[in-house]
């Protein structure tokens, strides 16, 4: 299973990573907008949106593209390792 994360702390990426991993799955870590994301997110199975880390111009952007490629989108308010971890053992339940 592939995730794409967007927002949350830089200095958490490492640990974000290490946390899919943990749950089986690929990650791609955006903390800041570098370009445009519409290309960069590709196809992935989940996009982790960290409400409060994120501009809002980000948000709706992503949530766009999100949208065009069919990708249900999880929306966490805090950018914490327990956060993802509810969020991932969540999906999977879902799933």
């Amino acid at each position: 299973m592939s995730v794409v994360i967007v927002g949350g702390n830089e200095r958490m990426a490492g640990q974000y990573e290490d946390i899919c991993r943990q749950h089986g799955c690929k990650a791609k870590v955006f903390t800041k907008e570098s370009g445009s994301l519409k290309r960069k997110l590709g196809s992935p199975d989940l996009l982790i949106l960290f409400i409060s880390t994120v501009s809002h111009k980000m948000v709706i952007s992503v949530t766009q593209e999100a949208r065009r490629n069919q990708v249900p989108v999880a929306r966490v308010h805090t950018s914490s390792a327990t956060a993802l971890r509810a969020a991932l053992s969540q999906w999977a339940a879902a799933s």
